[in-house]
């Protein structure tokens, strides 16, 4: 597969140079990412067909920076034919080898961390935009794109499927689900009593008094940098002191992540992209989370909870008030919950249901390679799914042992 980063942009010989190479790649091929222009890339996000707040350029910069196996994407980049320097889509991308270990030719959508990657397409043209980057997709080498973590029926797919409709092409779906979100639209009270129902929401308010037992319970919002970059340290404080300090995946056990999370979340704050949202008990906080927006969209990126209070439901509690936030705020319609499917705490509260999906874009018709890529992401998906009932099982086996009274010796 052909090199997808221009290296003579990184050997420029001047300032001057290295710009027109730059300008030059945006038009043509895939660029390195620290490479796009952040105001460039923030104005195309404020024009952005459909929201993505994992995108935004204080996110995925800070991302690709730092962030455990996330890092050395480049970005397909679509341009304005009257304005070389005007964005009309952007993409960021790896090699199936980076993000797979395939070596195939194929790029796959850079993974912003957060579990979505629909591309940035300037809704004024947002066909021309995907046609631009499937252009530069080919020019990098590339026989497909692979889509991961797509809004399978949202406008951005809609507009990939019309523009490959035109070519001849189309796209295929490798595996879907659906996860919950939430329809802001509502009021807030309305929506939690519709979702759960005044039996739950009497039993929630229980454990919330219970709670109060430890001193007055709280919801605060923390909006600005400052506030953010100092209510972060409790909420990172908070999921390591869980299951997943335990199992080692807390944003603050990895140098990287936490480099990474601490510049973006007060970056995106900056531009009101940010916020921590946090419950205290007195002067404890018992849950935190943090939650994205761009546009008229919110993204709930992460929550921790103090374990210690978890017979009050913290997070549940939590994600109640944020949903009371979220429906009470007229610039936020929607709130994707970013969370896998058939997840326990957020899908009876929030009713709505967002489709995602990987999907397979070939770059040209009847093409043998094409081919071999799919089988191959198809053969990797089957053995994933293979190995983990096989870890499942062992884990079964372990607990029922462990459960069963040994006989004496």
């Amino acid at each position: 597969m052909a090199e997808i980063i221009d290296h003579t942009i990184a050997h420029a010989s001047s300032a001057a140079e290295a710009r027109h190479a730059v300008r030059s790649a945006l038009a043509q091929r895939c660029v390195p990412l620290e490479d796009v222009a952040p105001q460039t890339w923030q104005d195309l996000a404020g024009r952005a067909l459909e929201p993505n707040g994992y995108y935004l350029p204080g996110w995925e910069r800070a991302v690709n920076a730092s962030a455990r196996d996330h890092t050395g994407s480049s970005a397909l980049c679509a341009c304005n034919d009257d304005q070389p320097s005007r964005l009309i889509g952007l993409m960021p991308v790896t090699s199936l080898w980076r993000a797979y270990r395939l070596p195939l030719p194929a790029l796959a959508s850079g993974h912003p961390y957060g579990t979505l990657c629909t591309p940035l397409l300037d809704r004024a043209d947002p066909e021309q935009a995907v046609t631009r980057l499937l252009g530069a997709a080919r020019r990098s080498g590339a026989r497909a794109m692979l889509l991961r973590d797509m809004s399978v029926a949202g406008p951005v797919m809609q507009a990939f499927e019309a523009a490959l409709r035109r070519e001849g092409l189309q796209p295929r779906l490798l595996q879907s689900y659906e996860r919950a979100c939430l329809d802001a639209t509502g009021e807030g009270e309305t929506v939690l009593h519709d979702a759960l129902g005044a039996k739950k929401l009497k039993e929630l308010r229980r454990q919330r008094q219970r709670l109060a037992e430890h001193g007055a319970v709280r919801f605060e919002v923390a909006r600005s940098p400052g506030e953010v970059t100092a209510a972060l340290e409790t909420f990172l404080t908070l999921e390591a002191s869980g299951w997943k300090g335990r199992r080692g995946t807390a944003l603050v056990q990895h140098d990287g992540d936490a480099a990474f999370i601490r510049r973006a979340a007060p970056a995106l704050a900056h531009d009101g992209a940010c916020e921590i949202i946090s419950l205290f008990a007195g002067e404890t906080s018992v849950a935190a989370g943090v939650v994205l927006r761009h546009q008229d969209r919110a993204f709930f990126f992460k929550l921790g909870v103090d374990e210690r209070f978890a017979k009050y439901s913290p997070g549940v509690q939590l994600t109640l008030d944020l949903t009371r936030h979220l429906c009470s705020d007229p610039t936020i319609r929607s709130a994707d919950s970013t969370a896998g499917p058939d997840h326990p705490m957020i899908n009876p509260i929030w009713r709505g249901r967002l489709g995602i999906g990987d999907v397979l874009i070939p770059l040209y018709a009847w093409d043998a390679a094409v081919e071999v890529i799919h089988g191959a992401l198809i053969a990797r998906r089957e053995g994933l799914g293979l190995a983990r009932r096989a870890l499942h099982a062992l884990r079964d086996l372990r607990k029922r042992r462990a459960a069963t009274p040994q006989p004496r010796r």
